[in-house]
């Protein structure tokens, strides 16, 4: 079965890199909630790995689902940074 752009499947690794491998945690415990809640055919794997964030997608169903997925990682990204920099800072 061949999605909305023609591709069978759609499959992207977003790696993030941190200062520490402890911060690289938390933002990827921060992200791990995505593991679980997804649509059908679609699958999100987020986990640390030393000072990164690794998080495997693939989707086997519309374009629009695929980079609405990326911009919804990199967003939840963005915020528990700036969550983590503000705890941080008190």
């Amino acid at each position: 079965m061949e999605n909305s752009c023609g591709a069978k499947r759609l499959e992207a690794t977003i790696t993030l890199e941190y200062a520490d491998a402890k911060l690289a945690k938390a933002v990827a415990n921060a992200l791990s909630p995505d593991n679980f809640k997804t649509p059908p055919k679609l699958t999100v794997k987020t986990f640390a790995e030393q000072k990164k964030v690794v998080t495997q997608i693939k989707c086997d169903s519309k374009l629009a689902t695929f980079t609405a997925t990326l911009d919804d990682l990199l967003s939840s990204a963005t915020t528990a940074e700036k969550a983590l920099e503000a705890v941080n800072t008190i």
